[in-house]
């Protein structure tokens, strides 16, 4: 016997809760079976509510220098009043004339919301959460990342954009604004593409102790070495962070012998380094680009990293396929039994059939100029009909029989 229960209560209840109500019908009763929605599932597998304070968001950024409100108010009523009174501001921009100067435009972008921009993007690609865990930070200081590719090309960095591993051989050129003075990290790491370990990232880059935003004055912990993503893996997120020193600090805990193509050497933890230098560094600027596979690494497997180059292949999931039954209701014939039979086999023998109608040393045959409008034997059924026409005009299973200016239109 099938037996209602509810536990929870419906709507219009003193405690309304969106449910998702699933009827059954037996004999002249409706039994129903009250399941949570989705959002109330996804809310009890998540963690994170058992103790919110534990995992809330850090900022571990610098802090935001504003002007007074004032101030900022005072600055665009004078603007505004400028640009009111020059009455040829607005005949060019009438006659489409009026030109901007993009490097202000720009200036003014990362003085104003560009900042909190790309923290946002940041967190979009996941990068915050892969690298520091529950905290993130506002990039102030913008960086200026660039790769020479051959003589008259330069790849820039942005924000998530594609350079290929031949265009990133190089040592990156890097700039920012900086006071004479200061100290500087530069850190490049892949988080995607560690091959020993899946907890750790790929250290490609380290510079420590850069005086003044001159990366030549910096100590070289660790060598560059170029993006590396084996065939198969998509594309591997290439982060720059850089983090503001408050003193000189000693990396001698993660220099590697130069040059260092061993993997397990270049193995990293960007969340262990800060947590045992927070108290020295705090991060202010962050680029990143995507790379993936290219011809090119094939030779930088086997003759840099001296090892085979890495092939992955993803196992797609067999479809599912409902059992079969022996009279479907509404299912053509032949179309219902294609689906329990080996695709292989299926492209095998339209392949055959294509072959058949190939003369080895003359013209493919032409197509029927009308094939949808040829006669069909009557004699024949109906499963048997749709597939001839099907066969004729190259549609579903029979595509492969035609190739190029030979299809049928």
């Amino acid at each position: 016997m099938w037996s209602a229960k509810r536990s929870l209560p419906l709507l219009g209840g003193p405690n309304p809760i969106s449910l998702q109500v699933t009827r059954s019908k037996w004999w002249k009763k409706i039994i129903h079976n009250v399941y949570p929605t989705l959002q109330e599932r996804l809310k009890e597998l998540d963690y994170k509510q058992k103790d919110p304070e534990l995992y809330a968001p850090v900022n571990i950024g610098l802090p935001q220098r504003r002007p007074q409100r004032r101030e900022q108010l005072e600055s665009r009523l004078n603007i505004l009043k400028e640009v009111r009174k020059n009455k040829s501001l607005e005949r060019e921009a009438w006659k489409g004339n009026l030109k901007l100067d993009l490097d202000k435009v720009e200036a003014d972008w990362m003085n104003g919301a560009g900042p909190h921009q790309l923290r946002v993007l940041a967190q979009h690609y996941g990068i915050f959460e892969h690298l520091f865990g529950n905290a993130y930070f506002v990039p102030r200081v913008f960086l200026n990342i660039s790769y020479d590719y051959e003589d008259d090309t330069v790849s820039i960095v942005y924000r998530g954009n594609t350079i290929k591993p031949k265009e990133a051989a190089s040592t990156p050129n890097v700039q920012f604004h900086s006071d004479p003075d200061s100290l500087w990290t530069l850190i490049l790491t892949n988080p995607d593409g560690n091959l020993l370990d899946n907890d750790h990232e790929c250290l490609h880059w380290f510079v420590g102790n850069i005086v003044g935003g001159d990366i030549s004055s910096g100590e070289v912990v660790c060598d560059y070495l170029q993006p590396f993503p084996p065939r198969g893996t998509g594309y591997h997120r290439m982060v720059f962070v850089l983090y503001k020193q408050h003193q000189h600090i000693d990396f001698s805990k993660y220099r590697r012998d130069q040059p260092c193509l061993s993997l397990k050497e270049r193995s990293f933890s960007t969340l262990e380094m800060y947590q045992e230098q927070q108290d020295f560094m705090t991060p202010a600027g962050i680029a990143w680009y995507q790379a993936d596979w290219d011809p090119s690494l094939t030779d930088f497997f086997h003759n840099t990293l001296k090892m085979r180059e890495p092939v992955y292949e993803y196992d797609f999931p067999e479809p599912y396929l409902a059992k079969q039954k022996y009279f479907p209701l509404k299912r053509q014939f032949n179309t219902y039994m294609d689906l329990h039979r080996d695709p292989k086999q299926i492209k095998k023998e339209i392949l055959l059939e294509r072959l058949k109608k190939l003369h080895p040393f003359g013209p493919e045959q032409p197509p029927l100029p009308f094939p949808a409008a040829e006669p069909i034997h009557r004699d024949l059924s109906s499963w048997e009909s749709r597939d001839l026409k099907r066969k004729r005009i190259g549609a579903g299973k029979y595509y492969g029989l035609f190739r190029g200016s030979n299809r049928p239109v």
